[in-house]
């Protein structure tokens, strides 16, 4: 009963005129960004995040959820369309999606793709509503050695979930860690890895990194790779209602893939790729119409779509009760938390109750947003896709930096910027993923912080890290997350001689 008193309170806050006006600008920028191939949520809210650096805090957290829940939308109309999917996680999507589009039916994959996003995001709503106070309960028995421990565990899963490579996630990962350090320690008051320069006292802004990163990098790359040819767009042709032989072969789907989607996406090691393929290969190994997959199954879009929400709210759980995000669009909205003082975890849920749940209300409200507006607004996600390339990253550089200087007007950010641009762009072209890095450099000072509290507070003892059963317990899964890809690695490398 308390979850429902405190969602009650929290839908006030969302129902506020402001913050609905937020709540549209979200969904409505989450999908354009959904529906156009490179360009995803986390690069959207890194955009946005120095713009909206003096707005209220609400407001532009409730903006974020709507970009995150719109994005994930979003790139089901591409996949369905002309077979590109706008996020990694409609994947799926695009194999059944895409000929169904083929073959005239374009207007019930796009609806059973929207109502599936829908009752997922809600059924996975209330789970955050119903489980983050269990969950802030728990976490408020951690102590300062636990939560590091917790934090190495993020730092293992991310580090191997991101990208094709384990050693490659933690050079990431490594590199985001050493620009954590960079600024004024805490505890010495020495300055560390500033080079004299007085603007790195402050340390990296995880503003500047991220923009650079996501945004300039990810221009530099399509730049590098221009394509001379245009896709072939799918015109969706008759009604987009759905039949009642779609909705009988939907609805259960939607149901199965909401299961799969909320609990991967709120582990650790979750993301949204793993229950979109495990939803497709359930429907397709219970279906009635075996002959229909790969020729356009509906169930094929409902399953993959459904988990593919749910697993975006599903991330919101470990983000706001443990301030730990698990995916490349969490990191950003946890440096939008940071960029207004504000750290998520169990103390956020004591002090400011009204924007935790004013946050997690306003994912009902985006929720019904994209129902109502997505389908009636097809043709214009559309119509986005003709913008030439050059167009659209020329105006994503200009608005990075001038982003960037309107938060920290100084020739220095403006470098590190460029650094950080050009550094997206070679690990991108040599296959490094992003996410890591910033992940490192939020995470690390609060890691480093933690770990120092549990030993001032065992006068330096390093067993102390052991002696709690929860740390011990994070650090050895970390451990066994740490090793066993490589050992998987050797195996395969073992067998194959063999076969």
């Amino acid at each position: 009963m308390e979850a429902f008193t405190a969602l009650a309170q929290g839908m006030t806050v969302a129902m506020q005129p402001m913050n609905l006006l937020f709540a549209v600008i979200g969904v409505l920028l989450g999908t354009a960004v959904g529906v156009l191939p490179g360009i995803g949520p986390a690069l959207t809210v890194a955009l946005l995040l120095p713009v909206t650096y003096k707005l209220d805090p609400a407001g532009s957290l409730i903006m974020f959820a709507g970009i995150y829940y719109g994005g994930m939308y979003g790139g089901s109309t591409t996949a369905i369309l002309i077979n590109t999917p706008g996020e990694s996680a409609s994947m799926a999507t695009a194999l059944e999606g895409n000929r169904m589009a083929k073959a005239g039916r374009g207007g019930p994959a796009l609806a059973t793709a929207a109502i599936g996003s829908f009752v997922a995001g809600g059924i996975a709503t209330l789970g955050i509503a119903f489980l983050a106070p269990w969950l802030v309960e728990i976490a408020l028995r951690f102590g300062p050695e636990d939560y590091f421990a917790l934090m190495c565990l993020a730092f293992v899963t991310v580090s191997a979930t991101f990208g094709n490579s384990p050693m490659r996630g933690l050079t990431s990962l490594f590199i985001g860690l050493t620009l954590g350090l960079v600024g004024i320690d805490k505890l010495t008051g020495q300055a560390r890895l500033s080079f004299g320069i007085p603007e790195l006292l402050d340390g990296v802004e995880v503003t500047t990194l991220a923009v650079g990163l996501f945004a300039v990098g990810e221009a530099l790359y399509v730049a590098s790779r221009h394509k001379q040819f245009a896709e072939t767009i799918e015109a969706v042709r008759g009604s987009l209602w759905m039949t009642k032989e779609d909705w009988k072969r939907s609805w259960k789907p939607w149901l199965r893939g909401t299961a799969f989607g909320f609990p991967i996406g709120a582990l650790p090691a979750g993301g949204a790729e793993i229950p979109t393929f495990l939803s497709y290969s359930t429907e397709k190994r219970l279906t009635k119409y075996p002959e229909e997959f790969g020729k356009g199954a509906i169930e094929g879009v409902a399953g993959p779509e459904a988990a593919n929400n749910a697993s975006a709210a599903g991330t919101l759980v470990p983000l706001l009760t443990l301030g730990l995000p698990t995916s490349a669009t969490a990191a950003m909205m946890l440096a939008g938390f940071q960029q207004y003082g504000l750290n998520p975890g169990p103390l956020l849920f004591a002090e400011k109750p009204d924007l935790v749940w004013g946050l997690i209300a306003s994912l009902f409200i985006a929720n019904a947003m994209l129902l109502v507006l997505n389908l009636p607004l097809v043709g214009l996600w559309v119509r986005l896709l003709s913008i030439p390339q050059p167009w659209l990253y020329a105006g994503i550089l200009a608005f990075a930096v001038m982003g960037t200087l309107a938060a920290k007007p100084s020739i220095v950010e403006l470098i590190m910027l460029t650094v950080f641009g050009i550094m997206g762009f070679l690990m991108r072209r040599y296959d490094y993923p992003i996410a890591p890095v910033v992940i490192g450099l939020i995470l690390g000072p609060l890691a480093e912080a933690q770990l120092r509290r549990a030993l001032s507070i065992s006068l330096g003892d390093p067993m102390v890290l052991l002696q709690s059963p929860i740390s011990a317990t994070l650090l050895a899964v970390s451990l066994m997350a740490l090793i066993a890809p490589f050992i998987l690695k050797g195996l395969t490398a073992l067998r194959a001689p063999e076969d």
